[in-house]
Formats: structure tokens, C-alpha cells, sequence
């Protein structure tokens, strides 16, 4: 059986999650607002820009205006990937990952990350032509935890005739949630939280490198 295969960006193939949060707070630090790390890590890493900005807008006791959070969007979009070209890194093993399962079946990037940021770092790896598709923050309502991302995920999947099955690849626990919420496999890395951790969110399987990701791995119970 041909399994597709469905990667979060951020913290899965790519180590951006530190220059997000960084970008983030360019955008936050001249209204005497900020994120700390631990924060970050442990609320939003699987939000999308606009879930961060509305709920930090709220936290500070302010009722989050759609125009406003679409300005502190558009405005986090250059000053992360000034960052991020200054300092891309990819997961050893990344690149090398997505060729190999594209090879397998259909890949897809299922991410809270504007589709500009996904395309510039696909092309930055040498893989841009190995992904079928990027559901990206733009195309839905809902970001991670909700299911959302990821049932339109397999509706792309549908499009492309494709009707045997996905396994999902995570690192956060919202997009555990998010995967298993759309019934789908989900074989987290453990970059972003403990095995553990991850292991009550609901994943499948946890491994500790992209390097574990091994086709049989992926493809078990097809």
C-alpha cells in the first residue's frame, strides 16, 4: 500500500521555532509586550501567527481586533525570514527524509507557518519539488489543535486520487492533538517536548531523530 506521508514544518524538518519566537517579539516589544521562552514552548508552538497574536492581545487584557492581528501578522512575516536566512537550519536528516518518502507516496507540509516561510525553506533544502502540496496558515480557519489543517489535508490527498492512507509526523503536542483528532497515524520526534510527553498527547509512536523515522516505522500497519 502507497502511504502518504503529512510533516509539520517548524520543529520537525526546520529548528525555527527560536527565531519565531523571536520575530514574534520584534513585533510585540514596542507595545511593551513580549513571550518568554517557556511560555512559547509550552502554549504556542503549535499556534499559527494569528492564534499567538490574538491570545497575547487577550492576555494583556485587550480584546483582539482582526485588523490589528493581521497587521502583526503581515508585520512578523519579513522580520522572520530576515532571521531565518541569516541563520536556516534544517534537522540533520531533513531534506534526505522528505526525498526518501517522496519517492514512497505523496508528501504534504501541514503547517501553522505562512506559506512564503514553508517555500523559502523547501527551497532552501533541494526539496521544493518533492512536496505535493503545503497547507499552510493562509488556507485555514482553524490552526493546530483543531483537526482542521489536516482534514484538508486529505482532501488534497482526495484530489490527487490518492485513497490509501497518510501518516502524520509531529514534534508539538497540539499537533499530536490536531492529527489524531483527524484520525490519522502520528509518529511524533521528540525536538520540541519529551517522549513522554508526547506519548500522552496521543502519538502513536515517538522517536528521538529524524534519523529513527524509518519507512518501516512510518508505513507500520498500512
Amino acid at each position: 500500500m502507497v502511504i502518504a506521508t503529512l510533516f509539520d514544518f517548524d520543529g520537525v524538518l526546520v529548528d525555527s521555532e527560536p527565531v519565531h519566537l523571536a520575530a514574534f517579539n520584534d513585533v510585540l516589544a514596542p507595545l511593551g509586550m513580549g513571550i518568554d521562552t517557556r511560555t512559547y514552548s509550552e502554549r504556542y508552538l503549535s499556534f499559527d501567527d494569528a492564534g499567538v497574536f490574538r491570545d497575547v492581545l487577550a492576555a494583556a487584557g485587550g480584546t483582539p481586533d482582526e485588523q490589528q492581528v493581521r497587521s502583526f501578522v503581515e508585520a512578523k512575516s519579513p522580520r522572520f525570514l530576515a532571521r531565518f536566512a541569516n541563520g536556516f537550519r534544517a534537522f540533520p536528516g531533513a531534506a534526505e527524509l522528505v526525498a526518501r518518502r517522496a519517492a514512497r507516496g505523496p508528501v504534504g507540509i501541514v503547517s501553522g507557518a505562512l506559506e512564503s516561510e514553508i517555500s523559502f525553506a523547501l527551497a532552501k533544502m533541494g526539496v521544493a519539488s518533492a512536496v505535493a502540496f503545503i497547507v499552510s496558515a493562509e488556507r485555514t480557519a482553524a490552526s493546530k489543535p483543531d483537526p482542521a489543517p489536516y482534514w484538508l489535508a486529505l482532501e488534497e490527498l482526495r484530489r490527487m486520487g490518492h485513497l490509501s492512507g497518510a501518516v502524520v509526523v509531529e514534534d508539538s503536542l497540539g499537533g499530536v492533538t490536531s492529527a489524531k483528532r483527524a484520525m490519522l497515524r502520528c509518529v511524533a520526534v521528540a525536538h520540541s517536548y519529551s517522549a513522554a510527553e508526547l506519548t500522552n498527547a496521543g502519538a502513536d509512536a515517538v522517536v528521538d531523530d529524524l534519523a529513527s523515522l524509518t519507512d518501516a516505522l512510518l508505513e507500520q500497519g498500512a
